[in-house]
């Protein structure tokens, strides 16, 4: 008797290779060795498989088996009861797999294992060579095998052979809207709530920079097609491998997927007993617990995956160099310059030596300023090619004392490598997190790869925009330099938030780069060569910012810096924070690579606002308000460090030295926050407030009114009048309740604020409290306000006092009267004009103002409502002069 089988857990692959397989053994039977995958018991619920006569296992008598047919199976411990058939003596076996060999497989009289992405493309092969065509329902089943090992062909795993194959099973009437339903089916509640849990449990382990996501959990219940939530997790996450651990009762079912040759998962599950590809496999483990699969994951992964990186993945390029025969004083200034500990020295393009900040600082001591740096420099020296491997230099770092090596191709200087970034690589890159704590590690994290990352600017930016992010790397590329988009834009990009500004960074000429980009596309392009940055001006007046990747240096605290150029490493250095030093790389081979030399992934996982290096508020004060602005705006809190730092550059005084008009700018920006009450409340905590008057505090009534301010512009907002308001004026006059003109007046001075402000803040907020005086002791007497006096009270006054009043105000009546004037009055005009009183008999002049004036006064205290009532009013109340 000849059985076809397949292994335990059934999928549509084996389902549709068992049915091929009957068509070259018509009288062979068909049995599945156990159960089947959850979405094949419902197919076979829905369809006519009946027909296919499937038989139980209890009813084959297995001592009369002579033959068995495996299909998408080689594995003893995967047939179930047919294991013992398999190791009976003399037992004729015909094996038919696409799985890659293992240790323990099965041999038979018959194989055809062939690489290809499901076995039934093996059965399509041999079916077309015999001249067999299958029926249409048995073409749909050899479908629904291939589709869903292959991920729709899809999957890396697809060949040549499986479109060969698909296109054979179409010809034949194979039904793609049947495969359609049974391959896109909504998940079961079980199954969400499932996928809920492993979200929520995702961690990321990192073997040399190699990363695979783990998630866990553990059901009560049996929940079927786990596969199915692998790849619901892979694809949502774009994840480049994913392992999913599920305890149920007393086993653990274990699934991998992978997209990357570095993680062999029938590698990694065979260590549990499992098997399958590298690219798909799953483990079925009964005498371990749950914590003791997680304990040794870490351990399994650290065998199996395997990745090298080289020196040129992880080196500095550009190199700041120094000449031979430059002076030990110069070039201990320009390791100052350039925040380096050490540099190499050329005799022209050759290395010749290396000079580290301690060997100058002692040649200094000894009175060795003048001499030339060759006569001192390290001249033996380890340099490297970009090829070395980086783990082959960890003796020479950490025992051979080297901390700086050239990287040199051929005679040419391309890059450095510093202990610094050797022992960041070997931090970041290659310790995975070990044991049960797997388990205790939930939120996931924030690991951007770059298949994630250009998935992300096609989902969360405008398809205008992310067209507009692959134009600049084309660009790029046809002048072969590298372009960047970095900064805020990038951080925002990962954090899912909106942020239309973008910053470009060219490893070139800049300004270049932006006119040869805007030649091309009739742009306006505005330069700056001084600092070697220009915007590109759109038609429709859209603007980007383009820069070449740079150094800054300061000659002294809170001084504009001084530029040069660098590499876009040494530019992300120069950023305010970690979380902002982050670029994308927009270049077509690299589109979407995110480079993250200091941890900004890290912070914006732990919520954390870090400066890169401890001088960063001594050179740039002005950071200290972009810290406290970014921490309300993001939700995240500025890390211990950084808050001593600011702490100190406060107490000491550096503010003081930094312009008044960037101080006004960094406090006009906050003022422009959706809350900014909950930034000065922090600027108040860190003394920020007296910088700005020694006067200002934050108290119950300061805060009362701000609260007000944002309710009114909220209002404001909601009335959809085409004016745009400036809510930071509005912020601005109630941070300066509390102070009078003179005080007032002096901040102006000090902040250079541009007179057209000066004025709004002073003369006319000074006319404002009059008026507003003026309404409250008419209020306060109980005499009723005309709508006229109203009107021309405020008229006069910008949008952003009567806000402000609005605002300010402790009398409700006051609050009613300008929210009336706003919703109502403001919008009141005479119907008659100039033009109807010339007709009535009236002489142009002086007087068709006083005219109006009254008509609009009646028509404002209700008094007129028609044009023919304006009239006979006019005609009752002015006579006419010839």
């Amino acid at each position: 008797m000849d059985v076809i089988t397949t292994h335990i857990n059934a999928d549509f692959d084996c389902l549709g290779a068992m049915i091929a397989a009957r068509r070259l053994y018509p009288n062979a039977r068909l049995v599945f060795a156990g159960s089947q995958e959850k979405s094949l018991r419902e197919f076979f619920l829905k369809s006519a498989l009946y027909s296919f006569n499937f038989e139980r296992i209890k009813d084959v008598e297995f001592d009369q088996v002579t033959r068995l047919i495996l299909v998408d199976v080689r594995q003893l411990g995967r047939i179930g009861p047919f294991e013992e058939v398999a190791r009976r003596s003399g037992m004729d076996i015909h094996i038919y797999d696409h799985h890659p060999d293992g240790p323990a497989d099965l041999r038979g009289s018959v194989e055809f294992i062939e690489p290809v992405g499901a076995t039934v493309t093996i059965f399509a092969k041999l079916l077309q060579e015999r001249g067999i065509t299958p029926t249409p329902d048995e073409a749909t089943m050899m479908m629904l095998g291939l589709y869903e090992d292959t991920g729709n062909l899809l999957s890396v795993s697809t060949t040549e052979r499986d479109f060969q194959a698909a296109a054979f099973f179409l010809t034949s009437g194979a039904s793609l809207n049947t495969v359609s339903d049974f391959l896109s089916r909504e998940m079961t509640g079980d199954q969400v709530a499932l996928l809920h849990r492993l979200i929520r449990s995702r961690t990321v382990v990192n073997i040399d920079g190699v990363e695979i996501s783990l998630a866990h959990a553990s059901v009560e219940h049996y929940v079927g097609d786990i596969a199915v939530l692998a790849h619901k997790l892979k694809d949502m996450e774009n994840l480049n491998a994913i392992l999913l651990v599920v305890r149920v009762e007393d086993r653990i079912f274990m699934v991998g997927r992978s997209r990357i040759p570095e993680v062999h998962f029938g590698r990694i599950l065979a260590e549990f007993g499992g098997g399958g590809h590298s690219y798909a496999a799953s483990a079925t483990v009964r005498d371990l617990t749950l914590v003791q699969v997680m304990d040794r994951l870490p351990r399994i992964f650290q065998k199996h995956v395997k990745r090298f990186h080289v020196v040129k993945d992880i080196m500095s390029t550009p190199v700041k160099t120094v000449d031979k025969n430059q002076s030990m004083e110069k070039v201990r200034s320009l390791l100052d310059r350039y925040n380096l500990n050490a540099m190499p020295v050329l005799d022209n393009d050759t290395v010749v030596g290396v000079v580290s900040r301690q060997l100058l600082d002692k040649a200094l001591f000894h009175g060795l300023a003048a001499v030339p740096v060759s006569e001192y420099m390290s001249g033996e020296f380890v340099a490297v090619s970009p090829e070395t491997p980086v783990k082959s230099l960890q003796s020479e770092i950490l025992d051979g004392g080297q901390r700086f090596f050239p990287v040199i191709d051929g005679n040419r200087l391309v890059g450095a490598l510093t202990r610094t970034d050797f022992l960041r690589h070997m931090v970041s890159g290659s310790e995975p997190a070990f044991g049960s704590e797997l388990l205790n590690r939930g939120g996931g994290t924030i690991i951007f790869n770059k298949k994630q990352v250009s998935r992300l600017i096609r989902q969360q930016l405008s398809e205008s925009l992310a067209d507009l992010l692959e134009s600049f790397g084309e660009a790029g590329d046809s002048l072969n330099i590298p372009v960047f988009v970095v900064g805020g834009f990038v951080r925002d990009l990962l954090l899912r938030k909106k942020n239309l500004d973008l910053d470009i960074v060219v490893d070139g000429d800049g300004i270049t780069f932006a006119e040869e980009f805007a030649r091309h596309r009739q742009c306006r392009v505005r330069s700056h060569s001084k600092f070697g940055t220009a915007v590109i001006i759109f038609p429709d007046g859209f603007k980007v910012d383009i820069a070449s990747a740079r150094l800054e240096y300061y000659l002294e605290p809170g001084a504009l810096p001084q530029v040069e150029n660098a590499s876009i490493k040494i530019d992300l250095y120069r950023r305010d924070f970690t979380i902002n030093a982050l670029a994308i790389a927009l270049n077509r081979s690299c589109f979407g690579e995110l480079l993250d030399f200091f941890g900004g992934q890290r912070d914006l996982r732990d919520g954390a606002i870090r400066v890169l290096h401890n001088l960063s508020f001594v050179e740039d004060p002005t950071r200290i308000f972009r810290a406290i602005r970014l921490e309300q705006r993001l939700g995240f809190q500025i890390g211990k460090h950084t808050e001593s730092l600011m702490r100190s550059a406060v107490r000491t005084g550096f503010l003081q030295k930094v312009s008044g008009q960037r101080v006004f700018n960094e406090l006009k920006i906050i003022l422009k926050e959706r809350d900014p009450l909950a930034s000065l409340r922090r600027m108040a905590g860190f003394e920020l407030l007296k910088f700005i008057h020694p006067a200002l505090v934050i108290n119950d009534r300061f805060c009362a009114v701000f609260e007000e301010a944002a309710k009114a512009i909220h209002w404001f907002d909601f009335l959809y009048l085409e004016e745009k308001l400036r809510s930071w004026v509005v912020y601005f006059l109630c941070l300066m309740l509390q102070l009078d003109e003179d005080a007032v007046g002096g901040i102006c001075s000090r902040f250079t604020i541009p007179r057209l402000y000066r004025k709004l803040f002073i003369q006319e907020r000074g006319a404002f409290h009059h008026v507003y005086h003026l309404m409250e002791r008419r209020l306060g007497a109980e005499k009723k306000i005309r709508n006229s006096e109203v009107y021309f009270w405020l008229q006069p006054f910008s949008s952003e006092l009567l806000i402000y009043g609005m605002a300010s105000s402790r009398m409700e009546e006051i609050r009613k009267s300008i929210s009336h004037y706003f919703s109502h009055l403001r919008s009141i005009t005479p119907i008659m004009s100039g033009h109807d009183l010339k007709k009535l008999g009236y002489q142009p002049g002086p007087a068709y103002q006083k005219i109006l004036r009254a008509v609009l006064e009646a028509r404002l205290d209700g008094e007129l409502e028609s044009k023919e009532e304006e009239i006979n009013f006019v005609e009752k109340t002015f006579y006419k002069r010839d």
